[in-house]
């Protein structure tokens, strides 16, 4: 899949689905289905137009990509989301960026997509311009529930990971750099890997979760460990089950797959080392039937 830049874009005359997909999540995936280009925007418009809202975001541009890739898009053309184009019209938009500059044949929006300033253009105003084909995608529901970027945030962000990925379409993915820690882990007999929680992004709440950590089962820890009152910032730790080598400077991508329980403080260093050792067993078991 090419990535472009809108400027750098040419004429497709094909079938262009429009959007922030921000997780790329099922029911961003039905407006995608068919389309040969993705149209989406970066930084994510909210940063622009009120960034003391802005979300944390589920994918960043490169983890994006990626997903959309995997969905058989020809082309993904990112437009640099500024305040001079916040302020583009819905007929701007229309006429300038899907008419002259790219020759839609076909725009697949999302049913509640908004565009142009004041958000005033919408799914109706694309279906009403007769210059393309418009498909306005209905939402799409999991558990009874509208699937969008936001309630998936919401899910995450209470440690409710497994539900995220029924809405995702799979597990949701956070990686970073390993970096130095207190090395306590591995006085423990679990030693970790060590993960600052990525600025901007989304992290699961709070609690100890069964992930593949670069496709090898892990339990990982997220929190300040209180049971040793360490007073630290929050922090990413993976034990990596039967793994035994150097990840320090390295990238790891965690796929949560689900959550064992909340972070708690424990009266004894055995009482923890007993309950972590239950941990993995049960992250051992979750990750293999993942795996197959």
């Amino acid at each position: 899949m090419r990535l472009t830049e809108f400027r750098d874009a040419q004429p497709r005359a094909g079938a262009i689905a429009v959007g922030t997909f921000d997780g790329v999540h099922l029911g961003h995936r039905e407006v995608i289905a068919g389309s040969d280009t993705v149209l989406t925007f970066e930084p994510h418009p909210v940063a622009v137009i009120a960034p003391s809202h802005m979300p944390k975001l589920l994918t960043p541009l490169e983890r994006k990509a990626e997903i959309i890739a995997a969905l058989g898009v020809d082309e993904l053309i990112v437009i640099r989301f500024d305040a001079e184009f916040a302020a583009h019209t819905a007929a701007q938009f229309i006429d300038e960026v899907l008419v002259a500059k790219l020759a839609s044949r076909t725009v697949s929006v999302g049913e509640n997509f908004r565009f142009g300033a004041g958000a005033q253009g919408d799914a109706q105003m694309l279906a009403a311009d007769g210059r393309f084909g418009a498909r306005v995608v209905p939402l799409r529901e999991v558990e009874g529930e509208i699937v969008s970027s936001s309630h998936i945030r919401s899910l995450i962000a209470a440690g409710e990971v497994a539900r995220a990925a029924l809405a995702l379409g799979g597990p949701y993915e956070l990686g970073g750099l390993v970096v130095d820690g207190d090395r306590r882990g591995r006085d423990l007999g679990f030693p970790t890997a060590n993960i600052v929680p990525p600025e901007g992004l989304a992290c699961p709440g709070h609690g100890v979760y069964a992930c593949l950590a670069n496709g090898t089962a892990a339990a990982v820890n997220i929190g300040v460990r209180p049971t040793f009152g360490s007073g630290r910032a929050e922090l990413i730790e993976a034990h990596l089950i039967d793994f035994d080598g150097d990840l320090y400077g390295t990238e790891l991508r965690l796929r949560f797959l689900e959550r064992l329980r909340g972070e708690r403080r424990f009266a004894t260093a055995e009482a923890l080392i007993e309950e972590m050792h239950a941990d993995v067993a049960r992250a051992r078991a979750i990750c293999a039937a993942a795996l197959g």
